[in-house]
C-alpha cells in the first residue's frame, strides 16, 4: 500500500472573524438581561429568571453552529513539499 503525500494543517481563523458574532453574541445577552431586570420588578420574578435563560439556551446551538462553521472554513490542507521519507 502507497501512502500518499503528507499535508499539513494551516488554521487561518483571526480575531477579526469572529469579531461579529462575539459582539452579536453579546447583544443577545445584554438585552436578556436587561429584560430580566424588566421582569424582576414584577410581581412574578420567576418568569425573569425562566425568561433569561430560555433566551441563553435557544441562542447557544445557533452561536456554537456559527463559531464551528467559521472555524471550519478557516481551516487548510496544504500538501508538504518533499518528501519525508526520503534518506
Amino acid at each position: 500500500m502507497t501512502s500518499g503525500s503528507p499535508f499539513a494543517v494551516r488554521c487561518t481563523l483571526t480575531f477579526g472573524d469572529i469579531y461579529g458574532q462575539v459582539l452579536a453574541w453579546m447583544a443577545v445577552i445584554f438585552v436578556s438581561l436587561a429584560a430580566g431586570l424588566a421582569l424582576m420588578g414584577s410581581s412574578r420574578p420567576l418568569f425573569a429568571l425562566v425568561g433569561v435563560g430560555l433566551i441563553l439556551v435557544l441562542s447557544l446551538p445557533f452561536l456554537l453552529f456559527a463559531f464551528v462553521t467559521t472555524l471550519l472554513n478557516h481551516i487548510q490542507l496544504n500538501p508538504v513539499e518533499g518528501d519525508a521519507n526520503a534518506s
